[in-house]
Formats: C-alpha cells, structure tokens, sequence
C-alpha cells in the first residue's frame, strides 16, 4: 500500500519538487497552497505524468489557523488516511531589521512558525486518533547562524526547531515519528533574492535528499 503524505506550499519549491519526486515513488499525495490555480496545474500535471497516482488538493493559507484543521481532516479522508505531513509552507521577504519593514517580519513569524505550529497540532490530532503519523517539519541552517536579510527567517526557523524537538518528547512512547530538517541553500523563490548562495543546490537535487530522509525517518 502506498503512503500517503500532506504537502503543504506545494505550489513552488521544496514542496512542488518533492510532490513529483515523491509521485514517482508511488506516494499519494493531498497538496495544500493559498494557490488553488497552481495546485490544479500540478495535479494535471502529475496525473498525466503518473497515471492511476492519488493527488487530493486543498487550498489552504497556514495562517487562518481556524481553517487548519478541517483542511487537514479533508485530506486524510480524501486520501483514506494520512502517513505523513510535511509541514514546508513559508515564506522570506529579506527583509532588514530597523527600516520600517516590521510588517514584513511580522508576517514572516506567522508564516513560518505559527502557521506550521497549526498544521502540526492538526495532523498529530489526527495521527493519536489513528494510532500512527509522521511529522515532518522544514527548518534551516539558518535557524543556527544568523545572517543579513534573514533575521525574521531565521528566528521563526529556530521556532519551529525547538516546537518540534519538544513535540519529539511529548510523543515519546507512542507510534508517531518527527523528522526536523535543516536544509541549506536550495534554489526556491524563497531565497533567490539573495546575492550569496553558498552551496546552492537544485530544487530536484533537494526534493530527492529529501525524500530519501523521509523514508528513513530521520530525526
């Protein structure tokens, strides 16, 4: 039987790179985005790509956390349960400290820690009621080193670090795995404002590491 796992901000980036990666592996996928348009073209896409795969779509913005856990109800029905989440939705804005960009900053935090913070409590809802799950969060280098532009990133990626290792702890014992990835630099739209890259990798070359550490439930 296949697994089945949510990707959410699977319009672009990691999460676009891994639905196909993991579409090719034989993965179901229910995809969630604020984009609807774009789920659809991915969804045709896959499907003819992959005939016979599940792909369930659910546009979804991470920070109207009211609406989260109906989404991510929505999903485990359409795929008949749910294996995996793999809370990536976020956003960077590059945005420097103390020029009049608070709003960007602001909306970075809600983004990126508050609205996976709402997904995870959603799906591991879910993953006691049926006796198993798995949590997978995107974090990053950045939420060790702080760097120019990314302050805001970094803080709500040390965030979601942190909320994520003690959801390890408090599900010690019980069938339900966490996974917090680190990546560094993947080419997304997320960073390509950046002048310096350092070991900037592709989106497939990303997706394909990634997957691969989800398979084996990394930690």
């Amino acid at each position: 039987m296949s697994k089945k796992i949510l990707i959410t901000g699977a319009s672009s980036g990691i999460g676009r790179a891994l639905a196909y990666e993991l579409a090719g592996r034989g993965y179901a996928l229910a995809l969630t985005a604020r984009r609807g348009d774009a789920l659809e073209e991915i969804r045709n896409d896959l499907q003819n790509h992959y005939p016979g795969i599940t792909v369930a779509i659910h546009p979804l913005d991470v920070t109207d956390y009211a609406s989260v856990p109906g989404v991510i109800a929505a999903c485990a029905e359409g795929l008949g349960g749910l294996d995996i989440l793999f809370a990536n939705a976020g956003i960077g804005l590059g945005e420097k400290v103390g020029r009049g960009r608070f709003d960007k900053a602001r909306r970075t935090i809600e983004t990126n820690l508050l609205g996976a913070m709402a997904c995870i409590d959603a799906a591991v809802a879910l993953f006691r009621e049926q006796g198993h799950g798995h949590v997978v969060g995107v974090c990053s280098v950045t939420a060790f080193l702080g760097l120019p532009r990314m302050a805001s990133y970094g803080a709500s990626k040390a965030g979601l670090a942190l909320y994520l290792e003690s959801l390890r702890a408090e599900v010690y014992g019980e069938n339900i795995r966490v996974t917090v990835l680190n990546p560094g630099y993947i080419d997304t739209p997320l960073n390509d404002m950046l002048k310096s890259r350092p070991f900037l990798i592709s989106a497939e070359k990303g997706a394909a590491l990634i997957a691969g550490m989800i398979e084996r439930e990394v930690t």
